[in-house]
């Protein structure tokens, strides 16, 4: 069991879900070392992995990477409504 089972994130979630931090390597071109790196030190996702591990996990990007890929909140939604 390595430390992605220990963490709540969702790097953690997409690397349990890819099976071991050793897959999740293999997946995303990185070595099982780099990925334990991002999973110890709460490092966020490169962004040119983002779209391939949400694709291959089911992991959101707007969980992954919030930061480049916000959700749209409920305001900002009304707030196009009202002005159209």
């Amino acid at each position: 069991m390595g430390i992605e089972t220990q963490l709540d994130s969702p790097l953690a979630r997409a690397v349990r879900l890819a099976g071991s931090q050793s897959a999740f390597a293999r997946l995303v071109g990185r070595s099982q070392a780099t990925v334990y790196t991002w999973l110890s030190q709460g490092k966020l996702l490169p962004a040119e992995l983002v779209l391939a591990v949400e694709a291959a996990t089911g992991v959101s990007r707007n969980d992954l990477r919030p930061d480049l890929y916000p959700r749209e909140s409920a305001a900002s939604t009304a707030g196009l409504e009202v002005a159209r």
